[in-house]
């Protein structure tokens, strides 16, 4: 019997990926995005897009009665940690409250797995590398509200048998990223940069070091994992296992354009030095091998990159907290200043 799916953030980055995945699996796909960062040229041909958001509790519901979902794969999230400080009522609207609707939702109509993607942001400064026994630490808001989701869905399954899977995926990167976003993903960040003729901006002295991921070393596991029995109930960590420091980074996005890095520093923000993780779980029940290199990746994504053109973002438009905010982003919103 055919599976319907609904995918929330489907027009965005990662979850435009997994609905291709999910369709490729014949599976009916429902595609639930608000647009606020994703872009309808990512949707698939063959999948149903409804436009609204996750905090449309009267929407979600109508949604749920229609479709009869056999599964759920949340994506749908604000994913700035850094921002996060400075817009937290935004942040657990969004990120907390908008998935416990999905939540109560799933549990009314016996959704048979409900798939999140949460996030290595969860351990704040964990031992390295990051391994799923670790007890979560986040440091920011948006790890915050990641985490109270994972300890959500365990006490949904307790209470209520609603199976779950948890991903914590880590700096995925590669096509149909949204470029234009002013402050988060560094990649997307560094290529708009260089196509816009502008300097390559990297807070504190570039040595911070992250495991960057090349999105078709994520996303068909996350797909295919409603399919593997063993994986139910469980959280995986989920990406690349090399970290690269910023400054790295930089050097290998400039030559993905036949250019040298022309670096701006600007001061440190309140961000985690080091983060990347151990894999072994998902290698052992999901089979992942991650195989796309960080300079083969790069070139893949620059020159996709190239052929849709650099895109203007624009300023988050309702900072909650002044105090503290990064000067640059003080620049991007000439109201705080």
């Amino acid at each position: 019997m055919k599976k319907t799916s609904l995918i929330t953030g489907g027009a965005g980055f990662i979850g435009s990926h997994v609905a291709r995945h999910c369709l490729n699996m014949g599976h009916d796909v429902v595609i639930l995005d608000d647009l606020s960062g994703g872009f309808r040229d990512n949707i698939p041909n063959m999948a149903q897009f409804v436009e609204g958001s996750v905090t449309d509790t009267k929407l979600i519901s109508q949604l749920f009665n229609q479709h009869k979902f056999n599964y759920v794969y949340h994506l749908a999230a604000y994913a700035a940690e850094g921002l996060s400080h400075f817009i937290r009522r935004f942040n657990y609207n969004n990120n907390l409250i908008g998935s416990i609707n999905l939540i109560n939702e799933a549990v009314k109509h016996d959704v048979q797995c409900f798939v999140f993607t949460s996030s290595i942001a969860v351990y704040g400064t964990a031992q390295l590398p990051m391994i799923e026994e670790t007890v979560p630490k986040p440091e920011d808001p948006y790890g915050i509200s990641k985490y109270a989701v994972e300890l959500d869905l365990h006490t949904a399954n307790k209470m209520f048998d609603l199976p779950y899977i948890i991903f914590r995926p880590h700096n995925v990167y590669g096509e149909n990223q949204n470029i234009g976003d002013l402050y988060r993903n560094v990649i997307g960040i560094f290529m708009n940069q260089i196509m816009q003729g502008k300097p390559l901006t990297i807070f504190g002295d570039g040595t911070q070091t992250r495991a960057f991921s090349y999105i078709d070393d994520v996303a068909p596991y996350i797909a295919r994992s409603v399919e593997i029995p063993q994986a139910y109930n469980e959280v995986f960590n989920i990406g690349a296992d090399t970290p690269y420091s910023v400054q790295e980074l930089a050097q290998t996005v400039a030559e993905a354009f036949g250019q040298s890095p022309n670096i701006q520093y600007l001061p440190a923000r309140n961000e985690v030095v080091h983060a990347y993780a151990n894999h072994e779980k998902a290698s052992r029940i999901l089979g992942l091998e991650t195989s796309v290199d960080l300079k083969t990746g790069v070139k893949v994504m620059a020159d996709w990159a190239q052929q849709v053109g650099s895109r203007q973002g624009s300023q988050f438009a309702n900072i909650e907290i002044e105090k503290n905010i990064p000067s640059v982003w003080q620049t991007l919103n000439p109201s705080l200043q």
